[in-house]
């Protein structure tokens, strides 16, 4: 039962739908109905500015900490389950919100949180490519789909050469795949040249 309830709240927190909160309570306004109408930090950075983008996106990311991390609740010590388990619930929850019409983000940031909760290093280095490639590709879609592919990689080449982890790598191909099925709109656009691009780094 309390496995039950572990997974039920971290789709909760995944659900959070932090830009649209965000947009409602301080701007008056639905990202929803503007820009790509995505919930994520993308859109929010572009309806709403980079404060309220970088307090958006921090808030997706912790989403997916704080799920990883519920087994550490003295409530829930003793309980069998994975923390990636929970970590790819929020993940869909952030996604597909019940608190929004099931309509969420593009599981970027809140995949991000979940690593940053299990394997920080992972974490840090990922964060530090995302800079890189986004200053090079200048698109955040791209970044994001390349960013994937690499943390795939990363994941495959810690499994052999450094410690064992089929979880992480299950994982992260289940992301990858999120990730990139949530941004096939932008891969159109990519290919087409009509994807937006950033010009702030």
């Amino acid at each position: 039962m309390t496995i039950v309830l572990m997974i039920i709240l971290a789709y909760l927190l995944g659900s959070i739908p932090t830009g649209l909160i965000i947009g409602k309570a301080f701007f008056k306004t639905d990202i929803r109905e503007h820009g790509s109408g995505n919930l994520g930090g993308t859109n929010t950075f572009r309806v709403l500015g980079k404060p309220a983008g970088i307090i958006v996106s921090l808030i997706d990311i912790l989403k997916g900490t704080a799920a990883v991390l519920l087994p550490l609740l003295p409530f829930f010590a003793e309980t069998a389950i994975h923390p990636l388990i929970l970590g790819a619930v929020a993940v869909i929850g952030h996604m597909y919100p019940i608190f929004a019409g099931f309509r969420g983000g593009k599981a970027v940031a809140t995949s991000a949180g979940v690593l940053l909760g299990y394997n920080w290093v992972f974490f840090v280095i990922l964060l530090g490519l995302f800079f890189l490639l986004l200053k090079l590709t200048k698109m955040v879609s791209l970044t994001s789909i390349l960013l994937a592919i690499i943390a795939f990689l990363m994941a495959v080449g810690s499994h052999f050469l450094i410690e064992p982890d089929i979880a992480l790598i299950l994982l992260i191909t289940v992301l990858m795949i999120f990730i990139v099925y949530r941004h096939r709109a932008n891969i159109s656009r990519i290919r087409q040249g009509t994807e937006p691009k950033i010009t702030w780094i």
